[in-house]
């Protein structure tokens, strides 16, 4: 029973699915990186949805991160403006702190290194559904799940029979909710980095555009500084983008962007200074700087029209409330990989995708968007996952459903769609190199456990 099998699982974790080395950096820049990453994540983890607590910060964000840098990130003290909502965190006595920024409707803004604060004002809060009936809000969210299943106390989240540290996880079955827990220290209501699931949400938003005729993915992405006559990169379009084809170098392996997560560096200058080294199409090559050229070729077919992207507004349509799209300090959404969400919210984006891109009898997404980005017709990661457009793929994964997709995110984070069972798996963690999730071993046992109900 899938209830039973709820009961006794132990929780784990896995990392994102192409991890890249490091480049070679100072000491110098190292400690300015990590007085970014303190900054960022403190400022993040306080504000953004119910928050947490300081300790849980040090604990769970603040630990199993980039070797180089985790040791200054522990070292380097935080100043906390509650007031102000702004955190600072000094590097070096003859420069200005690192400082990030937050409102109720963005969440925070890492200011690039040697920027001094800027106070944010005049933001209109994000809106409140709670009471609304679930999906939408919180009410009756609960409505399959049994009073008899017991707490999940007693259960060492170190030592979970798929591996990782799982701080959330949540079942969704023919649109209720039927199991749900949470580590101590956060409820329904706290949002974590998405990391990479981040990537999925961005694929989402293209698709709405194109559901309003906005955009065409087929079509060269709309890149201002990639159309000087004669620039080769013109001719690569949003698809490739999103299906990580592009042809494009960087620096490290393309999931590296330390210069934006952590210098708060603008996205558009740091994305569209890269050469073409392949044909686009030719290889598959897994790079935050894709997905978050992807989004500025949104933003200008966007504009086009007069509009302004809002990922925000998006995410309030289906009740995602406490979920934050950070930006630059341009206003350039950082899509890859700084989103911060709730557990419930990523259910919520579940069952959009369950429902094949209706919410509520609204279409917000193509009606072929979700056949789009779980279809592999670009080429392909060596790897056992698949690659749609956006999404991962359960391709080679024994037991699995054939239709089963998934965003994945480092340190464990995970959204699962299977259409033809009605389910959605959304599982939350804090997972680090030594220790991750067998995704495909625990949606293999839900499966299974679905099968004997």
């Amino acid at each position: 029973m899938l209830r039973r099998l709820m009961v006794g699982l132990a929780f784990a974790a896995c990392a994102l699915p192409a991890h890249a080395q490091a480049p070679q950096a100072s000491a110098e820049i190292n400690r300015a990186w990590a007085a970014g990453y303190r900054a960022a994540f403190t400022c993040s983890s306080l504000w953004n949805g119910d928050g947490k607590a300081l300790a849980d910060i040090e604990r769970d964000e603040l630990t199993g991160i980039y070797p180089e840098i985790e040791a200054d990130v522990r070292a380097l003290k935080a100043e906390i403006d509650a007031e102000a909502k702004r955190v600072s965190v000094r590097y070096r006595d003859d420069m200005p702190p690192r400082v990030a920024q937050w409102d109720s409707r963005e969440g925070c803004v890492t200011l690039p290194i040697g920027s001094q604060a800027t106070p944010r004002s005049g933001v209109a809060p994000r809106p409140n559904f709670d009471d609304q009936a679930w999906p939408l809000g919180d009410r009756g969210a609960q409505a399959g799940m049994s009073a008899a299943l017991p707490p999940f106390a007693g259960v060492s989240t170190s030592r979970d029979s798929f591996g990782g540290r799982t701080s959330a996880l949540l079942i969704v079955k023919q649109g209720r909710i039927i199991y749900e827990w949470y580590q101590r220290g956060h409820n329904l209501h706290t949002a974590q980095r998405t990391f990479s699931v981040a990537k999925s949400m961005a694929a989402t938003l293209v698709g709405h555009a194109v559901l309003k005729g906005r955009i065409d993915v087929k079509k060269p992405a709309m890149i201002a500084e990639w159309q000087t006559p004669g620039d080769p990169r013109s001719a690569i379009t949003t698809e490739q983008l999103m299906r990580m084809a592009s042809g494009l170098t960087s620096d490290t392996a393309g999931n590296r962007t330390d210069a934006i997560y952590m210098g708060g560096a603008s996205v558009r200058q740091w994305t569209t200074q890269w050469p073409l080294l392949n044909a686009p199409n030719s290889g598959y090559r897994y790079a935050n700087n894709d997905t978050m050229l992807a989004i500025l070729s949104l933003k200008a077919a966007l504009a086009k029209s007069g509009e302004v992207l809002d990922p925000n507004a998006f995410f309030d349509q289906l009740g995602m409330t406490r979920t934050f799209a950070e930006h630059d300090k341009d206003g350039d959404y950082i899509l890859s990989s700084q989103v911060w969400t709730t557990a419930r919210d990523l259910a919520r984006l579940g069952l959009l995708y369950q429902n094949d891109g209706m919410w509520r009898g609204k279409r917000l997404l193509p009606a072929n968007w979700r056949s789009f980005v779980t279809t592999p017709s670009g080429p392909q990661p060596d790897r056992e996952f698949g690659y749609g457009a956006g999404f991962w793929l359960f391709s080679k994964s024994d037991g699995v459903p054939a239709d089963a997709f998934s965003a994945f995110g480092n340190r464990g984070q995970y959204l699962v769609v299977i259409p033809s069972r009605r389910l959605v798996i959304v599982r939350q963690g804090y997972d680090d190199d030594k220790n991750r999730l067998d995704i495909a071993a625990l949606v293999k046992a839900v499966v299974a456990a679905d099968d004997r109900d």
